[in-house]
């Protein structure tokens, strides 16, 4: 019972992981170095840290492109 539900947590990892990186070929940013996304990432979570209205306005371009994906 232990071993299927380690196996179970990773497999669910793995899907996290690989969804998070399609993110990253979704905003073109595919081919960059991953320093580079690794620090786009930290400056982009720091700036979120209690601006509500940047998180708005980002959640609102990210919500476009994945509505303009359901046309």
């Amino acid at each position: 019972m232990h071993r299927s539900s380690q196996s179970d947590d990773r497999k669910k990892d793995t899907r996290e992981k690989i969804q998070l990186g399609g993110l990253i070929v979704k905003a073109g940013l595919r081919y960059e170095k991953r320093a580079l996304l690794l620090g786009l990432l930290i400056d982009a979570a720091g700036r979120l840290k209690g601006n509500g209205e940047e998180r708005d306005r980002l959640t609102a371009i990210g919500a476009k492109v994945f509505g303009d994906e359901a046309e």
